[in-house]
């Protein structure tokens, strides 16, 4: 259950509710202190949120899910007499004079609410604003303005901002996760008065410009955190806004004024102008910088997931149950028609596809956010496995053929047609190849403008360039790696990986990930320990070497190419590799593994396979330098699996009208292209179990009629059997010495599989006694 921005699961509850039960005369406020220490919940300025905290009691208080100490009795505060103020009685004449004649007007702030200056700040607000002194919403810094000549002429007051205002989303241009996470950086100005029996041409102006000169400096000293953005509200049936536009506040629009009334009861009468003031240029890249979302920073599950898509996506961070239940339907109903277009989802329903189109343009559905959970059920995982291979690879989405789509960007030189996306994926697999899920997804569109000379683009320092997209996969499974430190996790990539950064990154933690990387040859890398040549070449160094072993290795048909067992001669050796002329850091210390193919007919294959591995994982022996070999070859997975996402859930006919909206149905498709994949390998490693594990009964049972010609048994059959009737339904023979289903074979089965289960639904609906279809 979430309340106040914060999750409460059963235990949570269950020890607040015990230390009620124990102490039933404690105080709400006590009850309070005691939750926000449990759950550090706590101001950046290190104090407890007492406030928040026991709104979010009450919330649960009256959901039913607590029984709260009894409301103890309330007291009045004593307030002694006010000194009067100097210039705010009714009766007190107007005065008219220059701005230098009230000497050097000041802000004071207003310490406490026992204060004679609060006491002050109060009857000024009370006989002199039209809203009078509050409350004031949140966090809260009041000054008093203060002439030598004339005493109090003023008062000012900030306090949080508003919680969401459309004119203000659009003028900052930031994301709901940079909203949520920024916007204590924004305060708004909700008081702001100027005595008026005091007549001083500029004083109002002059007064703002004091005070956003003073504020971020007072703000950060009492909540340690430096506002960048004020924003304040105009009555224009009131005021004109003239001292406002005078200290240089921006109009940036109006309110929405809603006629339905607010939580609290109140309803808007009219749009009130909107201003806003910015106080440090990057201010908007401050506001719009999104927090990283890491592993390890899920939210709890409630309860036992009942599927696989509760297991995959019920932790997301949403407060919101239903948008959650939203994204856990809409997953079912991919996987259930991988491929489908989104107006034929869930039997071609209108709800469910317009309910599908809100959700991809909901401001807190992001590609990062619905990836989370399921990253966190792929860590769980990757903890059960010994060695687990982390393999990355950068794909293509094209959306050519979707011209109005905003947002994309060139997929080539800024001379080629083609648009779209660039998506690079760390899959996690088994050293068997099954995949364990997605430990990192990096989408972006390129900016064309920005391309320049290829000399000027390599001169730029690493963390400006595409190829820092390695570098930042690395991260994610070193963080991985510390949250599952009895697991060896291995970083493997392809020719494009092969920079000295990326290895670099590698060598300086040695409880980190390991690297497994395909050297470039074209980079002509320089080792420092050949005894014939003191500076010689990686590739000449390694050709020398004697043979260690062969190895036979199944290559996979790609394309126009067959699949063909491949026989490799296998050198291995320790290195120390020269970095690049002009890279940082000194010789990288390596294991090299050269395989190259022989006794090959060269009539039947055109290019022979020659892989220079390069791994920071220590490989001595032959037996060692074939496991590398093997580990490498698990990279044509993901090969595999962006097919799968491609071909299969066809993401690139997505027409969803920006790109904002297409990752995020990019991120339900990339779980389903992962659940296809897995299958094909489960039923392989796991055949005997029940395939309860991933079909309903009202799926199994209709595929098994419906291949058998016969009525279902009451048990389910095992994976394997359930694998092969989905393949049959996909095209599959079936033949004693066929191989078992491949995913695309599956993935054409899964398809047909939900209009089985509607017509065995519709039989049983009607009463018939149950026959195959």
């Amino acid at each position: 259950m979430w309340a106040g921005g914060r999750h409460f699961d059963e235990a949570l509850l269950g020890r607040i509710q015990a230390a009620v039960d124990a102490e039933p005369r404690m105080s709400r406020r006590a009850l309070s202190r005691e939750v926000c220490d449990w759950m550090a919940w706590r101001a950046p300025n290190g104090t407890r949120q007492e406030v928040s905290c026991r709104k979010a009691l009450l919330k649960l208080g009256r959901e039913g899910l607590l029984r709260l100490p009894e409301v103890a009795a309330a007291y009045a505060l004593r307030q002694r007499p006010a000194t009067p103020a100097r210039g705010r009685d009714a009766d007190t004449p107007r005065i008219q004079a220059a701005l230098d004649e009230l000497g050097a007007v000041e802000l004071v702030v207003v310490d406490s609410r026992n204060a004679q200056g609060s006491r002050v700040w109060n009857e000024l607000l009370q006989a002199h604003h039209y809203l009078g002194p509050g409350p004031l919403c949140g966090a809260r810094l009041r000054y008093l303005v203060r002439s030598p000549s004339h005493g109090w002429v003023g008062a000012l007051a900030f306090s949080s901002a508003t919680k969401r205002l459309a004119k203000r989303e659009r003028h900052i241009g930031w994301s709901e996760r940079a909203r949520r996470a920024n916007l204590s950086r924004v305060i708004l100005n909700s008081r702001f008065l100027i005595v008026p029996m005091l007549e001083v041409a500029n004083l109002a102006s002059h007064v703002l410009g004091l005070a956003v000169r003073q504020v971020a400096k007072d703000w950060h000293a009492r909540y340690a955190q430096a506002p960048v953005l004020l924003e304040t509200f105009v009555d224009p049936e009131r005021f004109q806004a003239t001292s406002y536009r005078a200290a240089n506040w921006v109009h940036i629009g109006k309110t929405a004024a809603r006629k339905d009334p607010y939580a609290n009861g109140k309803a808007a009468s009219h749009p009130k102008d909107i201003y806003a003031y910015p106080l440090c240029p990057d201010w908007q890249s401050i506001l719009c910088r999104e927090p990283e979302q890491r592993l390890g920073e899920a939210s709890p599950q409630d309860g036992a997931p009942q599927d696989w898509a509760e297991e995959e996506f019920g932790r997301v961070g949403w407060a919101d149950p239903r948008l959650k239940a939203r994204l856990v339907t809409l997953a079912r109903d991919f996987m259930a028609q991988p491929g489908k277009p989104i107006p034929q989802l869930g039997e071609g329903s209108q709800a469910k596809a317009k309910a599908a189109y809100r959700f991809c343009d909901n401001p807190q559905v992001d590609l990062e956010t619905v990836l989370l959970p399921h990253r966190e059920s792929t860590l769980e995982r990757v903890r059960t496995h010994k060695v687990v291979l982390a393999v990355q690879d950068t794909s293509d989405l094209n959306y050519t053929h979707h011209p109005s789509t905003r947002g994309l960007g060139p997929l080539q030189s800024k001379d080629d047609l083609t648009v779209g996306l660039k998506l690079h994926s760390t899959l996690a697999f088994t050293t068997g190849g099954t995949p364990l899920g997605l430990l990192d997804v990096q989408c972006w569109a390129r900016d064309g403008s920005t391309e320049g000379p290829r000399n000027a683009r390599r001169r730029l320092p690493i963390e400006e360039k595409e190829s820092f997209k390695w570098i930042k996969s690395y991260r994610e499974v070193a963080e991985a790696q510390r949250l599952a430190p009895d697991t060896m996790l291995v970083s493997v990539g392809d020719r494009e990986a092969d920079i000295s950064e990326l290895f670099h990154e590698a060598l300086s933690d040695p409880s980190g990930p390991k690297l497994l990387v395909r050297a470039e040859k074209s980079r002509s890398r320089q080792i420092d320990q050949d005894e014939d040549e003191p500076h010689g070449y990686l590739w000449d160094h390694m050709a020398r070497r004697p043979v260690a072993d062969f190895q036979d290795l199944l290559i996979p048909r790609k394309g126009s190419r067959r699949s063909r067992k491949a026989r490799l001669a296998v050198r291995v050796a320790a290195v120390e590799i020269k970095p690049p002329k002009g890279a940082k850091g000194g010789a990288l210390s390596l294991w090299a593994v050269y395989a190259h193919e022989v006794d090959y007919d060269p009539a039947q294959v055109k290019e022979p396979l020659s892989w220079m591995l390069l791994t920071t994982v220590e490989t001595h022996t032959a037996v060692e330098a074939c496991k590398r070999l093997a580990w490498y070859a698990r990279r044509w997975g993901i090969e595999v699996y962006h097919r799968i996402l491609k071909s299969g859930c066809r993401i690139k006919d997505r027409r969803l009208g920006e790109v904002d909206r297409l990752e995020a149905c990019l991120a339900i498709d990339m779980v389903v292209a992962w659940r296809v994949h897995w299958l094909a390998h489960q039923g392989r490693e796991t055949p005997d179990i029940a395939c309860d594990v991933f079909l309903t009964e009202e799926e199994w049972k209709p595929l098994y009629a419906r291949i058998h010609h016969k009525p279902p048994p009451d048990q389910p059959p095992t994976l394997a059997e359930a694998v092969w009737m989905i393949g049959k339904l996909g095209g599959h023979l079936g033949r004693l010495g066929d191989r078992p289903p491949g995913t695309m074979t599956l993935w054409r089965g899964l398809r047909r599989l939900p209009d089985l289960a509607s017509g065995w639904a519709l039989y049983k609906m009607f009463g018939q006694t149950a026959q195959p279809p």
